[in-house]
């Protein structure tokens, strides 16, 4: 069987309570014990003393005679807790004031007798018990002398028989008895209390694990969970709850995996569109290609020397088509994996600006668009990569003319920023609706006011330009309005 976080540790701290309790009790009745052993033997130290000096009979060496004994009996009865013996100079027992048939020693060790003798201070001493042979008692001892010679011990045993007898039956008194329940409960009650307390902190600990098993049982898609908030902005702190910190985390943690499987999820379905449309593009040209070409094959003898070279022409024109798409597809991919370096010099940017517009201008004129570049005198100095920002800036001004009308105008326009130069490409075309203008960037996108020409378009020149911008540490913006014409620009680092 299974068991929780809790119930496991729940036992573990049953058991440690236990084990400790024991260890507390059995030590607490040793130590008090030990405590009345020394006090009742501090006490009653002197008390052989004191009855071998009084005691006429043995201060006259007197130990045989039944008065002794019966001195023994008396003082028996007066004190019922002692029990007294005399003891000869080796140890043996002569007389004693216990019936006989419970002596179980013929005689004691005299070594704890001549400590306690030399050394009354240092109490517990224990000696034997004549009526047990394994049992130790405290005791009062006293040498008994004749004169000057030693006749034996007085050894009186505190706390004999009857004493243990009388103290069996008080500690099974009904009294005591409720006594010893009523600390038994307040142990388990504290024990109750811990485990109550236990159990409020580990809550937490059981309600993320539950948590976690929900998420899980429906592949972790948040969206099918409420998510549980671990407390405040200030408790999301390790120092001040780990739980709810950890808990937290785990959210954050939930919420930043369906916003990355989101993400994936939408650039697999963009990369199947993608494919599909390269497809399209793709095959219109090599089909256009292969009818002509079966024509000139099938025909090619009945076909006059103009139809031939228009034929070809527009194979040409196909192939050159076929040619750049692939070109852009190979150049997207590369920028997409990293797969690109950068090369990174000074140069004026004037000089590459006029380049590129005497490029188009043959483009505009046809159209009868204006292309201008302000301010005309350009020095400005920058530092960049000197192929790649013509490539962005090329394809910019291409997207211009297509989106222009005739007679339009296409002003190319240069600002100097605190360490930037600021390259904005504005024409009066078609403009961008609010609806496209957010995902013009993305590949293959095409808006709802794309301008059709005599050339396909694969529709990466944005995408292509907008990775190019991100390799340069700069990045591409757009403002346009629908009806309006549209500006791009472009920040570039200035000489370091």
């Amino acid at each position: 069987m299974k068991t929780s976080l809790y119930q496991r540790l729940a036992l573990t701290l049953c058991a440690t309570f236990m084990v400790m309790a024991s260890l507390l009790v059995a030590w607490s009745n040793s130590l008090v014990q030990q405590s009345k052993y020394q006090a009742e033997q501090k006490l009653h130290v002197n008390l052989a003393e004191h009855l071998a000096h009084d005691n006429p009979l043995l201060q006259d060496g007197v130990y045989d005679k039944a008065a002794l004994e019966n001195l023994f009996h008396t003082l028996m009865l007066l004190g019922p807790a002692f029990e007294f013996y005399f003891l000869d100079t080796q140890g043996n027992i002569l007389t004693y004031s216990a019936d006989p048939a419970k002596i179980k020693r013929k005689s004691v060790s005299l070594t704890p007798l001549k400590k306690l003798i030399d050394k009354p201070q240092q109490v517990p001493v224990f000696g034997d018990d004549p009526r047990d042979i394994n049992d130790k008692k405290i005791f009062s001892a006293s040498p008994v002398y004749q004169g000057e010679l030693l006749q034996g011990y007085l050894y009186i045993i505190i706390g004999g028989e009857i004493y243990d007898s009388i103290f069996s039956q008080v500690q099974s008194d009904k009294d005591l008895q409720k006594y010893g329940a009523f600390v038994v409960a307040g142990l388990f009650l504290f024990l109750l209390v811990l485990l109550a307390v236990f159990r409020f902190f580990t809550r937490p600990v059981r309600e993320l694990a539950t948590q976690m098993q929900a998420l899980k049982a429906v592949k972790f898609d948040q969206t099918k969970v409420q998510l549980k908030q671990w407390g405040s902005e200030s408790s999301q702190n390790i120092d001040s709850n780990e739980v709810h910190f950890l808990g937290a985390t785990f959210n954050d943690m939930v919420v930043q995996i369906n916003q990355q499987f989101s993400l994936l999820t939408e650039n697999d379905r963009i990369r199947r569109e993608l494919l599909a449309h390269l497809s399209h593009d793709l095959r219109t040209p090599l089909a256009t290609m292969q009818g002509y070409i079966e024509i000139l094959a099938i025909k090619g003898d009945n076909l006059s020397s103009i139809e031939k070279q228009d034929y070809l022409a527009t194979v040409q024109r196909n192939v050159s088509q076929l040619k750049r798409l692939i070109d852009q597809i190979f150049e997207l991919a590369h920028l997409e994996n990293g797969q690109v370096t950068v090369n990174l010099e000074t140069f004026p940017i004037g000089e590459l600006l006029h380049d590129i517009l005497a490029k188009f201008n043959l483009k505009a004129a046809e159209k009868n668009i204006a292309l201008t570049l302000q301010p005309q005198p350009c020095q400005f100095i920058v530092y960049s990569d000197i192929a790649k920002l013509e490539r962005i800036m090329t394809n910019l001004l291409e997207n211009a003319i297509r989106h222009t009308d005739n007679g339009g105008d296409i002003v190319m326009t240069v600002t100097q920023l605190s360490t930037q130069v600021k390259v904005s490409v504005t024409d009066n075309g078609s403009g961008i609706s609010k609806e496209d203008i957010a995902y013009i960037f993305d590949a293959r996108y095409r808006a709802s006011n794309a301008i059709e020409d005599s050339t396909q378009h694969a529709g990466l020149g944005l995408a292509i330009s907008q990775k190019l911008s991100q390799v340069i540490n700069s990045e591409l913006m757009v403002k346009s309005e629908l009806g309006n014409g549209s500006s791009f620009s472009l920040s570039i680092p200035m000489l370091p």
